[in-house]
């Protein structure tokens, strides 16, 4: 049996930090964690077309940060902030009397983030494009935004075959391995005709030695100035 690691998850405290950060008691902390989940999904679903890539919050007593990363911000303003006050009117009736604030910050390159690449070849995948096509595009648009590897694997009855089957496609190096590799990590499901075809995107952008965060903690624990170099 294959052991796989999640990508992020290997690298937290890192090169990588928390995606949910904040501290809860034992009695609190599983109510605290399903309602993180409940925001996500309904972010997630509510602004599907607005190229969301990832979703980050932060608790500081009664106050919910809620900072979401898109490559399309207007979407999810809309006309006048219209949007994102409707959207915070109905965050703020899940989670009750705690304040929350919600942040938007704009991906410049949607091309180099795992995700908005799964779902785009997701949505070409729903329109009956061909996925060697659709894959062939995705790589060609992270060489021009300056990726150092990719790595895309797309599984399910693709072109309508009667018999489910893998199709795998790399360019250049993907260190799975390597704790300093920078690799954003993606997963989604294209909901055709034929059933469900799941597709995984992995892309290398470089070495990275730390997180501000992490380094700081590390440096007010030990005393001492922390190594650059993981």
């Amino acid at each position: 049996m294959g052991q796989k690691v999640h990508p992020y998850g290997f690298r937290v405290g890192i090169i990588n930090n928390w995606k949910s950060r904040w501290f809860a008691k034992k009695d609190t902390f599983h109510d605290m964690l399903i309602e993180d989940q409940k925001l996500k999904k309904y972010i997630k679903a509510k602004l599907y077309s607005g190229a969301i890539a990832n979703i980050e919050i932060e608790r500081t007593g009664d106050r919910i940060r809620i900072i979401i990363y898109s490559a399309r911000p207007g979407v999810i303003i809309g006309r006048r902030g219209s949007e994102i006050e409707a959207l915070k009117e109905k965050l703020q009736g899940m989670i009750g009397e705690k304040q929350i604030f919600v942040d938007i910050k704009e991906i410049k390159q949607a091309a180099m983030e795992a995700q908005l690449v799964a779902e785009n070849i997701a949505l070409q995948l729903e329109k009956r494009i061909p996925f060697r096509r659709a894959i062939k595009r995705s790589v060609q648009m992270a060489k021009d935004a300056g990726c150092e590897g990719l790595k895309i694997l797309v599984s399910g009855r693709l072109g309508g075959a009667e018999i489910a089957r893998k199709e795998k496609t790399k360019y250049g190096k993907v260190p799975l391995q390597t704790l300093r590799a920078d690799i954003d990590y993606g997963f989604t499901e294209a909901h055709t005709t034929y059933g469900l075809i799941g597709v995984k995107v992995w892309i290398y952008k470089g070495e990275r030695f730390g997180i501000k965060g992490v380094l700081s903690n590390r440096k007010n624990a030990e005393g001492t100035k922390p190594k650059e170099q993981v």
